[in-house]
């Protein structure tokens, strides 16, 4: 039987806060393949639709950290979240009202416009988990938070693709602005966010807590893992009819990784003891280096064995890395470091994607190479570190007000979290 404290009451918010986390996610992660589809459909052409997907995901690099300051600042998060929801939903709409009726350059205007806000759908959601669950229940709810992207991850394509299949590319894009959407209430009636210390501790900076090493090599690392992961998005249509006897086909690998990730993510939820999340990070990084190097021989069977691997060692690292990030980071700049990390991760995949075009048009197997080149430089942050068995102030925790109740409640949660979490 298991013990009271292993089993999550999930309460109404937190329930409601995962669900809407799961709606949008799962929108964003349609948006991509339905926005392409339909850019496709109007310009008749692959560059323009890459070059409208394109739009969509590097403005995340400056919506990210701009968001993020927002959130921090805003007494209600959760209205400014469910502003960019809409903002989000909207600006699906207006590119897809856009396409074939307007110059291309203002279709792709609207899509940078709408993917300032990306980094909300990931980052802006899991920033307000601290609030809506006692501190000893986070590292559950670390894993089930990030079950909704694994979720998404396989949700969304496959809802885009049937849309656009029985109703057409345009279809799809409507499905996407409307779980994105449906969102927008739950994001609403989020609580209000604790009142920030005074003091000089209100001046915190983004910077401050990035030159922490903790949060520095868990951001470097997930960023890699990123571009890696934006390198074999490139390959797929090769991979697909080398392999699979279609382009399209390759898309079903990604299938293969989203069921991985979501079966991984579950167990590891589950798991009474977990690992530290600092060994979680560096070694689902060499994991996914060892797959991609498989993937890299050829082969049907090498390569969906190889998705299935990074897949599952993609789920956990997500998690550990929320627990670092909840962890390392004091309430009141927590919205924009998990948006401005989001961010980079949506741009890390771009640009992973943009310099594997050149290469996999000469070599695939190559271009799979330099993701697994980047999986593995991702993890040396961690190379010759040993565990520490003391828990250290934070710089956030000496500059708050000496005996506020936020301060107090702060330590206890960090140590709390690293007890939890199974790290020293």
């Amino acid at each position: 039987m298991r013990s009271p404290s292993f089993r999550l009451s999930l309460r109404p918010s937190v329930a409601a806060h995962l669900t809407g986390a799961l709606a949008a996610r799962t929108g964003d992660e349609a948006a991509g393949p339905a926005l392409a589809l339909a850019g496709f459909a109007a310009a008749g052409s692959t560059s323009g639709a890459a070059a409208l997907l394109a739009c969509v995901t590097v403005a995340a690099a400056v919506g990210g950290p701009a968001f993020g300051a927002l959130l921090d600042r805003s007494r209600r998060p959760g209205r400014l979240l469910s502003g960019a929801l809409a903002l989000y939903a909207a600006g699906l709409g207006a590119v897809l009202l856009g396409l074939g009726r307007l110059p291309f350059a203002v279709t792709a205007l609207l899509a940078v416009v709408t993917g300032l806000t990306g980094p909300a759908l990931s980052g802006g959601w899991t920033a307000q988990l601290p609030g809506l669950a006692p501190a000893g229940r986070m590292p559950r709810l670390h894993g089930l938070d990030s079950l909704t992207f694994s979720v998404a991850a396989l949700a969304g394509p496959a809802l885009a693709g049937g849309a656009a299949l029985l109703l057409g590319a345009p279809a799809a894009v409507v499905v996407a602005a409307a779980l994105v959407a449906a969102a927008v209430p739950v994001a609403w009636a989020l609580p209000p966010a604790d009142p920030r210390p005074g003091g000089r501790a209100r001046g915190g900076r983004v910077r401050a807590v990035f030159g922490r090493g903790p949060l520095l090599r868990a951001t470097v690392t997930s960023v890699g893992c990123a571009a890696a992961q934006g390198v074999v998005a490139a390959c797929l249509p090769a991979l697909g009819a080398r392999t699979l006897g279609a382009p399209g086909q390759g898309a079903l690998l990604l299938s293969v990784a989203a069921a991985a990730s979501l079966a991984a993510t579950a167990l590891h939820a589950r798991l009474r003891r977990t690992v530290a999340a600092a060994r979680v990070l560096w070694g689902a990084a060499l994991a996914q280096a060892g797959a991609w190097t498989v993937a890299a021989t050829g082969g049907a069977g090498a390569l969906v064995v190889a998705f299935a691997v990074a897949g599952a060692a993609e789920g956990p690292q997500l998690t550990a890395l929320f627990a670092v990030r909840h962890e390392e980071t004091p309430g009141w700049l927590r919205g924009r470091v998990f948006t401005t990390g989001a961010g980079l991760k949506i741009t890390g995949f771009a640009v992973g994607a943009a310099a594997a075009g050149p290469v996999a048009a000469r070599s695939v197997a190559a271009a799979l190479l330099l993701a697994a080149v980047l999986c593995a430089c991702s993890a040396l942050p961690y190379a010759g570190l040993r565990n520490r068995r003391t828990v250290r102030a934070t710089p956030w925790e000496h500059r708050a007000v000496r005996g506020t109740p936020g301060a107090r409640r702060s330590v206890r949660r960090r140590g709390v979290l690293r007890r939890s979490s199974g790290r020293p």
